[in-house]
């Protein structure tokens, strides 16, 4: 087995995704808020804050991978977790492609000779070889580069303070009766809608939440948020104290690196520089990390090709990597590295996948509300919080209009592959007619593609099914069997009770499951009863025994009483 990643390992990771924000949002924050940048950005840090409890909750009932497409999976429709899926995918290629091409950009800026794009493609494939060799390697490189970064900024924020100190703050003042344009209600939101981008990381931990020991995840999250509210509106505020304002609106790309010649001179610009070019290094990694745990689990509930699950020797899905690789190639390709279109898909993806959580934490409090879970959000934190993030929608989409029809060129095909893959039976049986209209004559051609559809279609449909139930509530049975023809590629389903030594069946629970067989006539129900105690040993045989891997079975939500923790029973999912 693997080994489970501790906090500075899980914190480093995605806490460079994160923390790289600082390179890029303090100046965007002033180039929108002007002097009042600093305080959009603790706004942000709020709105995070309650971001921090809807993580928590809904990754602490459901710690599994997958952050909001898992959230969804077991509190909704497969199509809609299937959205957030596809959005959080896009989001990591957008992250990955402008992360090491903009680090390279920072190295080519120290040393000219560099080649951006080939030497981008080349970054990507050193990451992409470390995420398959190993989690827990890849963990060492992130924690170098994450604690060097802190370390850099907070040799900035020093010779910042005492640039302050020797010089005084004629600048900070003349910057603060600069007139702003449209109001400062209107810079202030038009700031905070710029300044949400530097959270993007905040959700990686929830895509490899399996991979981390107990209790860690929550710390990563408290840890994350610690690192956003403290430097990201410190550095803009300083940035005020040091450079005016049209200057920085003028120097956005290489705001720290002007801080630091004015701080203390050419060797801390040169710090900056080779600080940013790993961090942001580093956020690279945090893409391939959280897209692995994402992607294995949407191969797994066939979402995606069932041979992305292929491992190697040490348990790494080494082609989800190298499919993920070959996207963020080709868009690098496409694009050429051009940020603005980059940052389309960037922005919009990234925060659909926040409000979709948000959602996923509202549907897990009402559909879900027996779970446990070891801490709640707020219904006012809830509202709060996913409110902020669609004004931050709206705000980016007013800011840049072209980046909403640029983050639809790309989400239509990569939904097309998604839901491709989960309306595929049906697609199939429409190509069936189609072929029986083209073909008349039955010829040869007609005869090879009607029998390989059909033998595809037989292999989706023969995949078993698995409900746990102790109970004869035949309004339950009906909605998941109604759940199972809804989201599921299936003619099959076993409906198992778990019998001790001395307990008995349910007094209609085999009549229930009788009349529903009849109602639901393109659907094989088998009623099973399966002496011992249901439990994951019961689980894993079953699973073994069977053919049917774990996340194609399901629970009822359990209460308080559960004897077990939903991780421990493997990739079961809660319909009911």
């Amino acid at each position: 087995m693997p080994k489970k990643l501790n906090q500075l390992e899980a914190t480093a990771i995605c806490g460079n995704d994160i923390s790289s924000s600082c390179l890029y949002v303090s100046a965007l924050a002033i180039v929108y808020a002007g002097q009042y940048a600093w305080i959009s950005l603790l706004v942000v840090a709020v709105v995070l804050f309650f971001f921090r409890r809807i993580y928590g909750e809904v990754v602490g009932a459901l710690p599994l991978n997958g952050g909001a497409y898992n959230a969804l999976l077991n509190t909704t429709k497969k199509s809609t977790a299937s959205l957030a899926a596809s959005l959080t995918v896009l989001s990591y290629m957008a992250t990955a492609v402008i992360s090491a091409s903009e680090a390279v950009k920072y190295a080519h800026s120290i040393w000219n000779v560099i080649p951006v794009i080939p030497v981008t493609i080349g970054l990507l494939l050193l990451f992409m070889g470390l995420v398959i060799l190993g989690i827990g390697e890849s963990s060492k490189v992130a924690i170098a580069i994450f604690l060097f970064h802190l370390l850099s900024l907070t040799i900035l924020c020093g010779f910042c303070f005492f640039f302050l100190f020797k010089n005084g703050t004629e600048t900070l003042f003349s910057n603060f009766n600069t007139p702003v344009k449209g109001g400062i209600i209107t810079a202030l939101i038009l700031g905070f809608s710029a300044a949400m981008l530097g959270i993007s990381g905040f959700e990686s931990s929830a895509n490899y939440v399996e991979e981390q020991e107990k209790g860690v995840f929550p710390k990563t999250l408290r840890n994350m948020w610690i690192v956003v509210t403290v430097f990201n509106p410190l550095i803009a505020f300083l940035a005020l104290c040091l450079i005016p304002i049209s200057t920085v609106v003028d120097n956005q790309d290489a705001l720290l690196s002007i801080m630091g010649k004015t701080a203390s001179g050419s060797w801390l610009s040169l710090l900056i520089g080779i600080d940013a070019a790993l961090v942001l290094s580093g956020a690279v990694l945090t893409s391939f990390v959280g897209v692995g745990g994402l992607m294995k689990r949407m191969a797994l509930d066939r979402i995606l090709p069932k041979v992305l699950l292929k491992k190697t020797r040490k348990g790494s899905n080494y082609l989800i990597f190298i499919l993920f690789f070959g996207l963020c190639v080709s868009i690098l390709l496409i694009t050429q590295g051009d940020l603005a279109k980059l940052a389309g898909v960037y922005t919009i993806a990234f925060l659909s996948v926040m409000i979709l959580f948000g959602i996923g934490n509202l549907l897990l409090k009402v559909n879900r509300s027996r779970l446990p879970r070891p801490e709640r959000s707020s219904w006012l934190g809830l509202f709060i919080g996913v409110i902020a993030v669609a004004v931050a929608i709206v705000g980016n989409v007013i800011l840049n209009p072209q980046y909403l029809a640029i983050f639809i060129e790309y989400l239509i095909p990569t939904l097309a592959v998604v839901y491709f893959m989960l309306y595929r039976t049906s697609i199939f049986r429409v190509f069936l007619k189609i072929l029986d209209y083209v073909f008349p004559e039955k010829n040869a051609i007609f005869v090879r593609l009607n029998k390989s559809i059909k033998k595809a279609l037989n292999t989706i449909n023969r995949q078993q099914f698995v409900y746990f139930t102790n109970h004869d509530d035949v309004s339950i049975l009906n909605k998941v069997l109604l759940y199972i023809s809804e989201n599921e590629s299936t003619k099959r389903i076993k409906i198992v009770t778990v019998l001790d030594e001395g307990d008995t069946i349910a007094p209609n629970l085999k009549s229930d499951i009788e009349t529903l067989d009849r109602a639901y006539s393109l659907i094989n129900v088998e009623f099973i009863i399966e002496p011992g105690v249901f439990g994951p040993e019961k689980i894993k045989e079953l699973s073994k025994r069977w053919h049917i891997p774990t996340n194609f079975m399901f629970i009822a939500s359990p209460g308080q009483k559960f004897p077990y923790k939903i991780q421990e029973l493997g990739e079961v999912r809660l319909i009911i």
